[in-house]
C-alpha cells in the first residue's frame, strides 16, 4: 500500500523542528550559515503564509513530517500582471528517494492553481541534481532550459535548470 502524502500549514513545533535540523555544507540546499531560529521567527510573524508566498509542511501517513514546500513570486515584467510563483521543496535527508517529494510538488501545484490566480509555476534546481529534475518532470513540470550561473553557492556560481508548469498542463 502506498503511503498518503499531504500538505498542511506549519505549526509551532514544525518550525522548531526545522530550525533544529543541522545545516549541511556541501548539499544542494546549503547557501551559507543562517540564524538557528529563522523558521520560528517567520512562523511567529505570519505562520509562514502570506498573500503571494508561503510554506507548507509535507506529512506522510505512518511516518510524520518529512519536509516542507514553499513558493515565492518571481517577476517577468512590471507588476501586477507579469509574475509567476517559484516553488521549492526541502525533504529531510532520511526521507528522500521514496517519491514523496514528487507527490508533494504535484500537490502544491494543484493547490496553488486551485486557490490562487497564478497561471505559471516555476521551479529551478542545480544542473547536477538529477533526482530533483526527475521529480519535477514526474510532478508535471516541463524543462525549459539552463540558467547559466544563476545560483551562488559554496563560493561559486552554479548553473540551474528551469522548469515550469502552466495551469492548463
Amino acid at each position: 500500500m502506498t503511503a498518503t502524502v499531504r500538505l498542511r500549514p506549519y505549526r509551532a513545533e514544525d518550525a522548531a523542528r526545522f530550525d533544529a535540523e543541522p545545516q549541511v555544507p556541501g548539499s544542494f540546499e546549503f547557501f551559507g550559515w543562517h540564524a538557528s531560529d529563522t523558521r520560528g521567527r517567520a512562523f511567529a510573524r505570519d505562520g509562514l503564509l502570506g498573500d503571494d508566498r508561503g510554506n507548507l509542511v509535507v506529512e506522510v501517513d505512518g511516518v510524520g513530517v518529512v519536509g516542507d514546500v514553499g513558493w515565492v513570486p518571481v517577476f517577468h515584467g512590471p507588476p501586477p500582471n507579469c509574475f509567476a510563483l517559484n516553488i521549492g521543496i526541502g525533504l529531510l535527508a532520511e526521507h528522500r528517494g521514496r517519491g514523496w517529494g514528487t507527490t508533494a510538488q504535484r500537490l502544491l501545484a494543484e493547490h496553488l492553481f486551485a486557490y490562487t490566480r497564478f497561471e505559471r509555476l516555476e521551479a529551478a534546481t542545480d544542473v547536477l541534481n538529477v533526482a530533483e529534475q526527475r521529480a519535477l518532470e514526474k510532478a508535471g513540470f516541463s524543462r525549459e532550459g539552463v540558467l547559466r550561473h544563476a545560483q551562488w553557492r559554496a563560493g561559486a556560481f552554479h548553473d540551474t535548470v528551469l522548469y515550469s508548469r502552466l495551469r492548463g498542463d
